[in-house]
């Protein structure tokens, strides 16, 4: 059975068109928040049934990104069981993405202790920091307030930090 939904004649892509568009960086940021290569290819292939039932409300939302990204998130923290730790592996490297900015070392030498935060944890440092979104839209995103994400993202910070401070032998 073929997938085909047809655009609507305000130039809105089909769904397939999209998912040919964004299918790198959904994966990437499925990857982030898994931290391991079959999960994120299940998570977004999970994202992407959802987002084809509700097609037509993705197509008409203000930001289908947006809609999207949280229909990817809220799988991802729906999604996750207690059991599922174990299977967990940390990597010594991001998946390759390319980044420009100057820190891309310094958010490679994060990342193992990125992969070890709480979901909802990761999440926010996730969406924050690697894929730039602001408090607003991470708020919209996880379906809670901006004081949530920013207490959310202050407790992964001081997590990370102490974290860092413990491998670096370094007590600040």
């Amino acid at each position: 059975m073929a997938l085909r939904s047809t655009a609507p004649a305000t130039g809105t892509p089909t769904y397939e068109e999209y998912v040919a568009a964004r299918w790198t960086p959904l994966y990437r940021t499925a990857y982030l928040l898994t931290a391991n290569h079959a999960d994120a290819e299940d998570l977004v292939q999970t994202t992407l049934v959802k987002t084809y039932l509700s097609w037509s409300k993705v197509a008409g939302a203000s930001s289908p990104d947006g809609y999207v990204r949280r229909i990817l998130t809220n799988a991802f923290l729906s999604g996750r069981r207690p059991l599922r730790v174990s299977r967990e592996r940390l990597v010594d490297q991001a998946p390759d993405v390319e980044v420009a900015s100057p820190d891309s070392h310094d958010r490679l030498t994060l990342w193992p202790h990125i992969a070890t935060l709480p979901p909802r944890q990761r999440a926010v440092i996730v969406l924050r920091y690697y894929e730039d979104l602001s408090e607003q839209q991470i708020a919209d995103t996880l379906g809670c307030s901006t004081g949530t994400v920013k207490s959310t993202a202050s407790d992964a910070l001081r997590s990370l930090r102490s974290r860092m401070a413990g491998t670096e032998g370094d007590p600040s």
